[in-house]
């Protein structure tokens, strides 16, 4: 279980690490890590603050989010982290947030458009919006993979931010994008006119 042990550290290290920069707020927000060599999810807790956070607060389930290790439950939102990793060979990380300037485009039901090159690499291009499902259900997952298709992040609506990815890292960096391009929009749409990349920009940068 060493390579679990390390994984367990960087979920941890992460959540507290996104805490601090605002994209989880209070016990708002998770984050998973699905380790294909044991089949298994290292998944934050519920119900605990990202600030008061412990390495034995981890838990880690199997795919179908019976509880292999651990003191708590996993984060309410497992069969959404779960869902998509038995959809997606590809993603190994999954990361939801609460960061406040793409979740108000969420409650907008308003998605980020192409307006940042680094969208492309990072995002896969602009930032759709799933329709809406309740809370802690696999509802969640199935709605966002009905437009994540080519792209990396996603708005959940009237919730927040999924972004998924091949490591905590790229998950990870992949929120901080999501906001990022969020709060320039909110300040372009006050300063007047915004300016979209072409679906042709889109399409070169992708090539290169």
């Amino acid at each position: 279980m060493a390579n679990i042990d390390i994984l367990k550290e960087q979920v941890l290290e992460t959540s507290i690490y996104s805490y601090e920069q605002g994209l989880f707020a209070g016990t708002s927000g998770n984050l998973s890590v699905y380790d294909k060599e044991s089949g298994l999810v290292i998944i934050t807790p519920t119900s605990i603050r990202y600030d008061k956070m412990k390495i034995d607060d981890i838990v880690v389930i199997d795919i179908s989010g019976n509880i292999v290790e651990g003191n708590h439950k996993p984060s309410s939102e497992w069969q959404m982290h779960c869902e998509i990793y038995k959809a997606r060979d590809d993603v190994l990380s999954v990361f939801h947030t609460h960061s406040p300037y793409a979740t108000a485009f969420a409650v907008n039901r308003r998605s980020i458009p192409l307006i940042l090159i680094e969208m492309v690499p990072f995002l896969g291009g602009e930032v759709p919006v799933a329709e809406f499902a309740l809370p802690g259900t696999k509802e969640m997952a199935i709605e966002a993979l009905k437009v994540l298709d080519n792209k990396h992040a996603c708005l959940l609506s009237n919730h927040g931010v999924l972004t998924i990815g091949n490591s905590i890292d790229q998950s990870h960096i992949r929120a901080e994008y999501v906001e990022d391009a969020a709060k320039i929009f909110h300040y372009a749409l006050n300063g007047g006119e915004v300016n979209v990349l072409s679906k042709e920009i889109e399409v070169k940068m992708k090539e290169m």
